[in-house]
């Protein structure tokens, strides 16, 4: 088996994860910026993280042949300080040309308060402004088919943007058919508890087939399993769906959506070099 794993928060996980992720079959990781389990105090707390997910994640995925991307800005959960927001949105320019930066992500809502909505509509400007892909949070359980219709509105309402360049990540049965409708690419995670398990996962892919959508197992700080995406695309097999199915789904649907941005590739030897070189 062969995949992708396109949504994971490797700064949470241990070394031993990325030997396990590369046995099971990966061939690339992507670690959209994220909540740190706390609120950052500041704007250089950022600007640390930036360096980490650029600098010092990429050379200890390498150590196991595996390139790792990132996505960079200020996640939902911390947009309510406006003043601090714009402090590190003004930074993120700076870190994009970086070789391992894929575009603005995760950016989104997570209580679908005032604040993060303004926040999210900088951000969604930011992308537009830089040419970026996204990469979008939709908040959890009660709040989110409100806060996907709030993320699609937003997003529909910028003329710069390409749907087909906006992942609208955490989807479930009750928004998947929102966010495909209006064009985007559709994200669902494998989460034991606020999110998808296999079974529910690969019932949707039946439901409304595998086009513009990955699998994820935006494994963090919580409960999680970074090998999700490879139990889940064994949960495909026990079904009867074809290996090129099966591949389709957790391999090249992926690829396709990630190669959009040229830095995107596969083939890459000298990762630690790269990101190395990139910081002088």
């Amino acid at each position: 088996m062969r995949y992708i794993e396109p949504h994971a928060h490797m700064i949470s996980r241990v070394t031993d994860d990325y030997a396990a992720m590369v046995t099971a079959g990966c061939r690339a990781v992507c670690e959209p910026a994220f909540w740190a389990g706390f609120d950052r105090s500041s704007a250089q707390g950022f600007y640390d993280y930036f360096c980490q997910l650029t600098d010092y994640e990429p050379r200890r995925a390498a150590q196991f042949g595996l390139p790792h991307y990132s996505w960079l800005c200020l996640n939902p959960k911390e947009a309510e300080n406006l003043s601090l927001a714009n402090d590190v949105l003004a930074m993120i320019p700076a870190f994009l040309d970086r070789p391992n930066v894929l575009g603005i992500g995760e950016i989104g809502l997570n209580k679908n308060s005032r604040n993060e909505v303004a926040v999210f509509e900088k951000q969604v400007d930011l992308a537009v402004r830089y040419d970026q892909m996204i990469l979008v949070h939709t908040p959890h359980l009660e709040d989110k088919w409100k806060g996907t219709r709030l993320i699609v509105d937003v997003l529909k309402n910028n003329r710069g943007i390409d749907p087909a360049r906006v992942i609208i990540d955490h989807v479930e049965e009750h928004t998947v058919d929102v966010v495909l409708d209006a064009g985007f690419w559709a994200g669902i995670t494998l989460y034991p508890q606020s999110k998808c398990t296999p079974a529910r996962a690969i019932d949707m892919v039946e439901v409304y087939g595998a086009q513009r959508i990955w699998l994820n197992c935006a494994c963090d700080w919580g409960q999680s399993d970074p090998l999700a995406v490879p139990k889940t695309a064994l949960e495909m097999k026990r079904r009867g769906h074809s290996e090129e199915a099966v591949d389709r789904l957790v391999y090249e649907n992926p690829i396709q959506f990630l190669s959009q941005n040229p830095k995107f590739q596969l083939d890459e030897i000298g990762w630690e070099d790269k990101c190395r070189a990139a910081q002088k």
